[in-house]
């Protein structure tokens, strides 16, 4: 009995992170400020990879070539001008799901891209430089991370975020239960004491017209 009681508890555990999941997402209407907040940043920044790689495209630049063909002011050639409009078309399928999964896809789009940064900074004066990065190209890696982890975690991780927040309320639901129960309660006291002054006006009614 007892290692039934130790298997099942993992599961009811994970069974209960499932369920919190499924409660998050159900509040999180399709108008929720934290949605728009999500699908705004993921379809600005996927136009301005796909307006980027499509220029690239235009000007017909080799796949890998590593000259100083530029495109608004980036360097670039044929594979990152491809790389730039399949990560703008990821960015509006995230778009269009909205919820978690364009916070999530924000947040990973983010990493990837500060990691870019990073390795391409290191690759700059190499002879292998498959994207053509160049400085200008670094740091625009590094803004477009940051504004993308900004539009991913704005109103998911905080130490301080509202209890009315769908987040913090998937993450400790004791708390929440306890608050529906204050709630409730002090709706019965607010109904009882309602109830009693209405039948004070009453019999105060009553004596008057007697």
């Amino acid at each position: 009995m007892s290692g039934q009681g130790t298997i099942s508890r993992p599961v009811r555990q994970r069974q209960s992170r499932r369920r919190r999941r499924v409660r998050l997402d159900e509040h999180l209407p399709v108008d929720h400020t934290l949605i728009r907040v999500y699908r705004i940043g993921a379809g600005l920044i996927g136009l301005v990879l796909l307006v980027f790689g499509i220029l690239g495209l235009v000007n017909q630049i080799g796949v890998f070539d590593t000259g100083s063909h530029t495109t608004a002011g980036l360097n670039t050639n044929g594979a990152l001008s491809v790389l730039s409009i399949c990560v703008g078309v990821l960015l509006f399928i995230g778009m269009l799901i909205g919820k978690n999964f364009a916070s999530t896809l924000n947040m990973i789009l983010g990493v990837l891209f500060i990691l870019s940064g990073f390795v391409n900074l290191a690759l700059i004066d190499n002879s292998f430089n498959p994207l053509n990065f160049r400085i200008q190209n670094v740091l625009f890696s590094f803004v477009v991370g940051l504004l993308l982890m900004f539009f991913g975690m704005y109103g998911r991780v905080s130490g301080s975020l509202p209890h009315d927040n769908p987040y913090w309320r998937a993450r400790h639901p004791r708390q929440v239960e306890d608050e529906r129960r204050d709630q409730a309660a002090a709706e019965q006291r607010a109904a009882h004491a309602h109830r009693a002054v209405t039948s004070q006006h009453r019999q105060g009614a009553h004596r008057t017209a007697g």
